[in-house]
């Protein structure tokens, strides 16, 4: 398809929205959202034993990032909390306590059910269910 002057028609470079990248319940410097108020944030690939690896660099202190520590550092999502804490990994850690919490409630539940049946059937330590 043409398009007027330019040529081509030019192709969104992507179609899904970025996710976070918390490391643990920590703010990271490679998430999509974080971002240096002086842009003196610099992404580095090194490397150890042939293995790359990235590092963030800051370029306005001249050492390694210290990622939510920083009085410039913040996130576009307005994730970043005190103590260089994500909002998303609090979210997903909250969400993750509460699917355990309701796999221990159906495990009472699987108990009392095999106490049941081993009363209705008079077989004790019904181990088969």
């Amino acid at each position: 398809m043409r398009n007027g002057n330019r040529g081509f028609e030019r192709q969104p470079s992507f179609t899904d929205e970025q996710k976070p990248m918390p490391l643990g319940d920590k703010c990271n410097y490679l998430c999509p959202y974080f971002r240096c108020n002086k842009r003196a944030l610099l992404v580095q690939v090194k490397y150890a034993k042939g293995n790359p690896y990235k590092v963030g660099y800051c370029r306005w202190v001249g050492d390694v990032c210290i990622t939510g520590e920083c009085q410039y550092a913040y996130c576009e999502k307005r994730a970043l909390l005190p103590g260089n804490k994500c909002a998303f990994a609090i979210n997903k850690k909250n969400e993750r306590d509460n699917e355990i919490e309701k796999e221990l409630e159906k495990e009472d539940y699987d108990d009392k059910m095999k106490e049941i049946i081993s009363k209705k059937f008079g077989k004790k330590g019904l181990d088969v269910l």
